[in-house]
């Protein structure tokens, strides 16, 4: 067996982490997951980012946030953090959202919701907004219980159901392949050959 690579994560929400453990897992790497940091979206990433870059001077970090409106992954990296970004640290950034990689397994995620996988794109990462077209995938369903746990009550403010990030994160446990995904997802291709090449060196 490989050696334990011990590793903190700093995500922007559940969804977030439950998609990076499920790759760790699959990596076969033997990561060991100590603390995940997940305290309210990207702004709080981006103000502790500095610390935890210099953090990773003793223990490995991997963070996931989303490109949303940003240009373009190296344009946001550079936003986030001018100094030298240290060699434990993944900085790892979802085309647009997190969600385009849930959608890139299609056939899985066409089956959990008991659609067409014709309906799904073929590049996820093309998704302008990833959230709301999952949740219009969603509306194809016959599937009542995903539907009341996914899509948001009428009148309510909310913008995804009660149990979105819970419904999900079964799928992604159960069924969701980040071997498969990463065929239809650059993004996420690019983040699993991160972890799979990722030899943290500490002094």
């Amino acid at each position: 067996m490989s050696d334990i690579i011990p590793i903190n994560l700093a995500v922007e929400d559940p969804l977030s982490e439950t998609v990076l453990r499920k790759i760790l897992l699959q990596s076969d790497r033997n990561y060991w997951i100590g603390s995940c940091f997940c305290r309210g979206g990207f702004g709080y990433l981006k103000k502790r980012i500095g610390g935890f870059n210099n953090a990773a001077k003793g223990t490995a970090f991997l963070i996931l946030t989303d490109l949303d409106d940003s240009e373009c992954a190296p344009e946001k990296i550079k936003e986030w953090i001018s100094e030298p970004i240290n060699r434990n640290l993944l900085f790892r950034i979802a085309v647009r959202e997190v969600e385009s990689w849930v959608i890139a397994h299609r056939s899985a995620f066409a089956e959990f919701l008991g659609i067409s996988k014709n309906i799904l794109p073929k590049e996820p990462d093309t998704l302008v907004n990833a959230k709301d077209s999952l949740l219009r995938f969603v509306l194809r369903s016959r599937k009542r219980g995903l539907k009341d746990a996914l899509i948001p009550s009428r009148g309510s403010t909310a913008r995804v159901g009660p149990d979105y990030n819970a419904t999900l994160g079964f799928f992604i446990q159960k069924q969701w392949d980040v071997y498969e995904a990463s065929k239809t997802s650059p993004s996420l291709n690019r983040t699993l050959h991160s972890i799979l090449n990722f030899h943290p060196k500490f002094k």
